[in-house]
């Protein structure tokens, strides 16, 4: 197809694709982010269509922000799995803890708001003097412990079918390492795809279950329940303030991590679309119109968002770079998400198949805040570099596996992750011998994508 010209208004020019294949490309950016979004409501509950429907009002609002210059999908973000995992675990494992989970969303959104901070202060000081705050000795170790936190869920949704597990396990590996062109790109999606189809064929109880649920299933449906919303519970009139509390300060302290993954997205586009886009539109708009689409999101119970990093592959795989190709994705997105037989479907989904995919996918993400340090060369011969990281690692997994889960003030309960982020940040802050300069190493700023490709 080749590239295509770049126009003044900073879109570039898609006229000789014709309105059928830009379409098409459409579908594949869709199908791209389909696997991974998708998971994100299975693993904690919350609904599959309101999911989609968000991603893709998420990825409109993102690019009126940005001034509809940056070709960026926004999907469900992973780095909050460990927010709702704390705040609203699943109910023996599967089972959607609704009474809880807008509690989880009222967190997010906050979190969501950081993001604006950041920008105004990126905006006003510049991204260099603003990261020194949020180096990799801090944000690697937090991102390690969001994986590790999680390990334990992963194994209890494999016990009983470990076969169809393994069978997930083993094509999201071939497809990733050994897959080429679009099977490359789509590694999460053909995992579950391909496990799901083998158990329906050879567990009949899994068969059974997806009857059953897809002919209940009607054709249509709004997607957005109200009362499993923010809004829903704050007009139930006993919100529980402790527990809000509770859930802002434990999950707010994620929004570092995803911030510095989204920097490390943004500086991926540019580099495959050959634009800066940190310079214009800003980082600063980029910044705010992720924020913006995660607390618009999660206002309305769907899980955060995120830039996404297939969809970077996808633009270097077809080399069409067209911001309004990835608007017809968010706008098929949103289609598909007023069809509660196939929010069924995906609801149906065996245990062996979550287990499998996530046992991959959590180990990646802390594999990534590994990658995070590396990259950046941190230099643990420095005493403060192995005392942050030491106290983020021990708090954050320590206080998460004992007895009582979590670290109580009061009627206020923090859990692991969000100790151990706060301890970080804070000892970075005060400790001397700061030595972080964002934009010093671009391809340790970039290092930082929870996204499996």
């Amino acid at each position: 197809m080749g590239k295509y010209k770049l126009l003044e208004n900073g879109i570039y020019d898609a006229r000789p694709l014709g309105a059928g294949r830009m379409l098409l490309l459409g579908f594949q950016h869709m199908f791209a982010m389909f696997g991974a979004t998708i998971l994100v409501p299975i693993l904690t509950g919350l609904d599959v269509s309101n999911t989609l429907l968000f991603a893709g009002l998420g990825t409109l609002l993102f690019h009126l922000v940005t001034g509809g210059k940056v070709p960026a999908f926004l999907g469900s973000s992973f780095a909050f799995l460990g927010g709702y995992a704390a705040v609203a675990p699943l109910i023996d494992g599967s089972i959607p803890n609704t009474e809880l989970l807008p509690y989880a969303c009222f967190g997010v959104a906050c979190a969501g708001l950081v993001y604006a901070v950041l920008a105004a202060l990126v905006r006003a000081f510049g991204v260099e003097r603003v990261m020194r705050f949020f180096p990799p000795i801090v944000t690697g170790p937090i991102i390690i412990t969001i994986g590790l936190n999680l390990s334990a869920s992963a194994i209890n949704h494999c016990t009983g079918s470990w076969w169809i597990a393994i069978a997930a396990i083993l094509i999201l590996v071939a497809a990733n390492i050994w897959g080429r062109g679009m099977v490359k790109i789509l590694p999460i999606l053909l995992g579950v795809a391909g496990s799901y189809l083998l158990a329906v064929a050879f567990d009949a109880e899994v068969r059974a279950a997806l009857v059953k649920n897809v002919s209940e299933a009607a054709f249509f449906a709004l997607p957005v329940k109200m009362d499993q919303t923010v809004f829903g519970l704050f007009s139930r009139g006993n919100v529980d303030r402790d527990l809000l509390l509770t859930s802002v300060i434990t999950i707010v302290p994620l929004s570092l991590a995803t911030m510095v993954e989204h920097i490390g997205d943004v500086s991926a586009i540019s580099s495959t679309c050959g634009r800066n886009y940190i310079r214009d539109p800003g980082l600063h708009r980029t910044l705010l119109g992720d924020g913006l689409a995660t607390t618009l999101a999660a206002l309305f119970g769907a899980p955060a968002n995120t830039t996404y990093g297939e969809n970077t592959g996808v633009l270097a795989l077809s080399r069409i770079y067209d911001p309004r190709v990835i608007r017809i994705a968010a706008v098929l997105a949103m289609c598909f998400s007023f069809s509660p037989k196939f929010a069924a479907i995906i609801s149906s989904m065996p245990g062996g198949t979550i287990g499998g995919v996530s046992l991959v996918l959590y180990g990646m993400i802390s594999a990534v805040g590994v990658r995070n340090v590396v990259e950046n060369r941190v230099d643990f011969t420095k005493p403060r570099n192995v005392l942050i990281a030491a106290l983020i690692l021990v708090l954050s997994i320590g206080i998460s596996y004992s007895k009582a889960g979590a670290l109580a003030f009061g009627s206020v309960s923090l859990s692991g992750l969000a100790v151990g982020s706060i301890a970080g940040i804070v000892l970075n802050a005060v400790m001397p011998g700061k030595d972080y300069v964002f934009g010093q190493n671009p391809q340790g700023d970039e290092s930082v994508n929870f996204i499996i490709q």
